[in-house]
């Protein structure tokens, strides 16, 4: 039986007039870009989950690979024993909303069984072919993401005719497959992937232009948090892009994306509660 919250989630999937969600990033990885190594215990990255729930966060997303550009890729043993004690300890403490970032269809599985809600897979359903099958079989809400490429690549000079339509295209080619293994419809959410093969101009376009994703009919997400794109045009390192990340919410929420995967829960979760203030106005 689903708790109220994942069933308060699939209805918020289904609505049309969305309050924004934000999901806390949980990396129990040594290498992500921001704060790799910062969680790597169990007790570290359950300890932070709990407070990003404190902070107001409406998900968590957990992650055992980091998927920054040139990041070393992680065995499948690894990757499960980072994630898998992280969402069992959380799932004693919380019946707040857990997903689990992988694109490994055993991580998946293993990472709903411990009890996880969600799937966000950052490669579109393409890197493992047995993903579809686990999410269907499991019938979880699924956040498919465009990719350029692979994490080791990505960022290597990408180049697009035209990034929207090439973006647009590929999401509607990977929601055709997912559904056709049987995922449903209304478990899709779609992550248009800014920073994840695409030059610091297409991000930008992707967020001026992102009522063209929305217009797919399924709620988007975005991950702007303190990306490269931020810290490129302001000249600033990570731990110091958050007002970078929150003109990428404001943006967001302005074009239509009502969930947003950031480091900075408790600054963003305002950001969204005045940017949705202001489209609730229009």
């Amino acid at each position: 039986m689903n708790s109220p919250k994942i069933e308060a989630f699939h209805q918020w999937c289904g609505n049309t007039k969305r309050q924004t969600l934000i999901m806390g990033i949980v990396n129990v990885t040594p290498d992500s870009f921001s704060d790799g190594g910062l969680f790597l215990s169990r007790d570290k990255a359950v300890s932070h989950g709990m407070q990003l729930i404190q902070d107001g966060a409406d998900i968590l997303d957990i992650g055992g690979e980091s998927t920054r550009p040139n990041a070393t890729p992680v065995y499948l043993e690894e990757e499960l024993s980072r994630v898998i004690p992280v969402i069992e300890s959380l799932r004693e403490k919380t019946d707040g909303l857990i997903s689990i970032d992988t694109t490994k269809s055993q991580v998946a599985d293993k990472a709903l069984q411990a009890g996880a809600d969600i799937v966000n897979d950052i490669s579109g359903l393409t890197f493992d072919q047995n993903m579809m099958i686990t999410i269907a079989k499991w019938n979880v809400p699924i956040i498919i993401m465009h990719i350029k490429g692979t994490p080791q690549n990505m960022q290597k000079n990408p180049h697009y005719k035209n990034v929207m339509e090439e973006i647009i295209q590929f999401l509607s080619d990977r929601v055709d497959a997912a559904i056709t293994a049987g995922i449903s419809r209304d478990k899709i959410i779609l992550d248009p992937g800014i920073g994840f093969g695409k030059t610091v101009d297409d991000n930008f376009k992707l967020l001026n232009h992102l009522g063209k994703i929305c217009d797919l009919g399924f709620p988007v997400l975005l991950g702007p948090s303190r990306k490269a794109f931020i810290g490129e045009t302001l000249n600033l390192p990570p731990n110091q892009r958050e007002e970078g990340t929150a003109a990428a919410v404001t943006a967001g929420i302005l074009n239509g994306a009502r969930l947003f995967r950031v480091h900075d829960v408790k600054a963003m979760k305002r950001v969204a509660t005045i940017s949705d203030k202001i489209t609730e106005a229009a």
